[in-house]
């Protein structure tokens, strides 16, 4: 049960900081001030977020390592969190359908978390509730605005939905420590939130004129600490204060 906990903390967290991280990256160059400030702020909540993960991987691992060190001091394999986060921002388009995507899975899973036996990951389900609830509201509405906008917007939000759809599947992969934690009543197993994601994605996309791609393929890997290359690259820019200088302080 431990390392199955382990797992689970461990995909939370590193979903929270690499999505934070990708989004970061858009500091100083989005398109709008507003949108700027919007994008910070988010990847601010979901570091934040990432902290009371890790923190609690980090005590229930029991080595002696802390969030920090969990955060800066792994390689790309000990990463669990699924390729779509890892995924280069492109434009603004991909950014936003990657951020709506995510976001509708991340209030599914947060809204049964409230209820986990463990009070732990429930204290945790509920602050980052509040917050993930206004990424979604925001997200999904400028799928909407942009999906119905001009010719350009919408075929740039298509493309973009078509270019990560596969990638969203990864989330609902389920294996053996998923169903450990669901059978604990710990946690649910990833795929009995499929259909209340989907109708989350269905309100968004009728009113976008946006179309979900067929087909049953799916990018998967990064729960098992198999990653693309990118994940490299963000580790390597993430990571270098602290690999150049170990255990660096402000």
């Amino acid at each position: 049960m431990a390392d199955a906990l382990l797992t689970f903390l461990l995909r939370n967290g590193d979903n929270t900081l690499i999505l934070g991280h990708r989004l970061s990256e858009w500091c100083g160059h989005a398109p709008a001030l507003e949108e700027d400030i919007a994008l910070a702020n988010t990847a601010l909540d979901l570091i934040g977020q990432t902290q009371l993960w890790l923190e609690l991987a980090a005590t229930v691992e029991g080595r002696g390592r802390t969030a920090d060190k969990l955060a800066y001091l792994r390689d790309a394999g000990e990463f669990r969190n699924v390729l779509m986060v890892e995924r280069p921002n492109g434009d603004y388009g991909k950014t936003l359908m990657r951020q709506f995507l995510f976001d509708a899975w991340h209030h599914t899973l947060l809204t049964v978390l409230t209820s986990s036996k463990d009070s732990r990951i429930a204290e945790i389900a509920a602050k980052a509730l509040k917050e993930v609830s206004y990424h979604l509201g925001r997200s999904s509405d400028l799928v909407t605005r942009l999906g119905n906008g001009s010719d350009e917007s919408h075929r740039r939000m298509q493309d973009a939905l078509d270019e990560l759809w596969p990638y969203a599947g990864e989330c609902f992969v389920t294996d053996e420590a998923d169903r450990e934690l669901a059978a604990a009543g710990i946690a649910p197993a990833p795929d009995v939130l499929k259909p209340a994601w989907e109708r989350i994605v269905e309100r968004t996309l009728a009113p976008a004129t946006l179309t979900a791609p067929g087909g049953t393929f799916v990018h998967k890997g990064g729960k098992r600490g198999i990653h693309t290359e990118h994940l490299g690259y963000i580790l390597a820019e993430m990571q270098f204060l602290q690999r150049a200088y170990p255990g660096a302080v402000w």
